[in-house]
Formats: structure tokens, sequence, C-alpha cells
């Protein structure tokens, strides 16, 4: 671990800092959206199960 830790310089603690961070912001990014894609379709169910459907699933007149 020395040896990666001088390879990467005298700012290596800065390098991997930056990306831990990086690493955190991306998880509760790619987190959140799970959710919320999670909480649209439960909304969007809710709405079809009330009878509202949707606009691509009509036939033309």
């Amino acid at each position: 671990m020395s040896g990666f830790l001088d390879g990467i310089g005298p700012h290596a603690g800065f390098i991997l800092a930056s990306y831990g961070a990086a690493t955190l912001v991306l998880a509760g990014l790619t987190l959140a959206i799970l959710r919320d894609h999670a909480a649209q379709k439960r909304a969007l169910d809710a709405l079809e199960r009330r009878g509202a459907g949707r606009r691509s699933g009509r036939e033309a007149a």
C-alpha cells in the first residue's frame, strides 16, 4: 500500500479523498434516482387503477 501511495505522489491524500467524495456523490445520486423511479412507477400505477390512462395507449379516433 505504501508503494501505491508513493506512486501517486505527494498529493495522494487529496486525490484519494476526491475519488472517495465523487464515489459517494455518484452513489447517492444513483440511489436517489432509483428511489424516485420506484415512486413514479407507484404513482403511475395508482393513477391507472383510478382510471386514468395513458394517451399513448388510446386508439386513434
